[in-house]
């Protein structure tokens, strides 16, 4: 049976094109010609590409030779783990730490891991606090013992799963007495909290169309000019010569479009997505007392280190396939956040590091909100939920007392 009423809540999985979004890309795709063609068809492309990177770089505060189009935030992090670590090596052998957090998305940890397993890095994962939050205190005492050793470091703007805020200006602090690049993939932050490349002080940064109202298929890495950066794709040469292939300007211009609209409209939606969000943390605390939020707590003052749309609980004896299916049965649309491995549920990477027992990281649910949320998807999330948790209590803990440990090559934890 098709459930009366649906709230959509897995914004930071993909949100809904803007319809300024679709009309660009629509619009575009009725045009013929490759960017990098001289006729006059390429041409158009072109200044179609080339005004949306200067769209692009003006909301992100960086400079349009800065903007290296990619086909996605996951490509944007491959190229600026594995071309700065590569860069680094030829001029500096002897660089070959790679720090990065225990929480980053997966699109930062294999890549790292990879180049630990083909490529001679030693990965150093920087332990974080019960709230998600990097360890910056540690990140200053490994530079302090090893920054000559150091290629880089890439830290998240904004966790995935638990809405952490991360502390970017310290950790870009700690490195740069060093003169050490700081990546950061900002995929989860740029259109929901405000994010300048400039006043950063980053090397450089990842940003994906999908989260903020574009279309799928289409990011960037922001770079600094004077950032050396090995190309992971070769070919034609085509974006500083560092990321090869014809360029997507339908999507393009669609990321443009909605990353400006998305960046202008933070200050207000920040505003309304904290009021739902701390409405939904409220009702889930009230209707079910045995749940626990993860991640920092919400605070209405300047002080908010927790994305204004996400919401995290754990709920204890309850399998979060069992949560995410009868809610979906019920009509909420919503995530674990944690990764299925041959058919085995796994508990989250990011809460096993915040110091999370396997059993509750297994009872995991996030919520994340956006553009189309409401007060109505909060009323039926709380409507529905404590029969859903009640069911998912009633079912178990599937596999109980399965192992979840991986060896990933060269690591050192701090």
């Amino acid at each position: 049976m098709t459930p009366s009423r649906s709230a959509y809540l897995d914004h930071a999985a993909t949100t809904p094109m803007s319809a300024a979004a679709i009309e660009a890309y629509t619009e575009q795709l009725a045009m013929t010609g490759n960017p990098s063609s001289l006729h006059a068809s390429g041409r158009r492309a072109r200044r179609v590409v080339e005004e949306s990177r200067e769209q692009v770089a003006a909301a992100l505060g960086a400079r349009p030779s800065e903007v290296i189009f990619t086909g996605g935030g996951t490509e944007a992090d491959n190229l600026a783990v594995k071309g700065l670590f590569w860069s680094r090596r030829v001029a500096h052998p002897e660089r070959r730490r790679i720090l990065i957090s225990t929480v980053e998305h997966h699109a930062v940890l294999d890549p790292a891991f990879w180049m630990a397993e083909h490529a001679g890095a030693e990965i150093v994962l920087l332990a974080v606090d019960a709230t998600g939050a990097v360890d910056v205190a540690a990140l200053r005492a490994e530079l302090a013992e090893h920054a000559s050793e150091t290629a880089l470091i890439s830290i998240m703007w904004a966790n995935n799963e638990v809405g952490t805020i991360q502390p970017v200006a310290e950790v870009v602090a700690a490195a740069r007495s060093h003169g050490i690049p700081v990546h950061s993939d900002a995929v989860q932050a740029v259109g929901h909290v405000p994010v300048d490349f400039a006043a950063s002080g980053l090397d450089a940064l990842t940003v994906s169309a999908h989260k903020l109202g574009g279309p799928v298929g289409v990011g960037a890495l922001v770079a600094k000019r004077t950032l050396e950066l090995t190309p992971v794709l070769h070919g034609g040469g085509q974006e500083r010569g560092v990321r090869s292939g014809t360029l997507d300007a339908a999507g393009i211009r669609s990321f443009a479009v909605a990353l400006g609209a998305a960046v202008a409209s933070v200050p207000e939606s920040t505003v309304r997505l904290a009021r739902l969000r701390d409405r939904l943390v409220a009702g889930i605390r009230a209707a079910v007392p045995t749940a626990t939020l993860r991640g920092p707590e919400p605070s209405s003052g300047g002080d908010d280190r927790r994305l204004p749309g996400n919401v995290h609980f754990t709920f204890s004896g309850c399998e979060g396939d069992s949560l995410l299916y009868l809610l979906d049965s019920a009509g909420v649309q919503a995530s674990t956040g944690s990764a299925c491995q041959a058919g085995v549920p796994q508990p989250s990477h990011v809460l096993l590091a915040m110091g999370v027992g396997e059993d509750d990281a297994r009872g995991a649910l996030r919520f994340t909100l956006g553009e189309t949320s409401t007060d109505e998807d909060i009323d039926l999330v709380l409507d529905v939920l404590p029969d859903v948790v009640a069911r998912a209590s009633a079912a178990g803990l599937a596999s109980a007392g399965l192992g979840t440990s991986r060896n990933r090559g060269s690591q050192e934890v701090h």
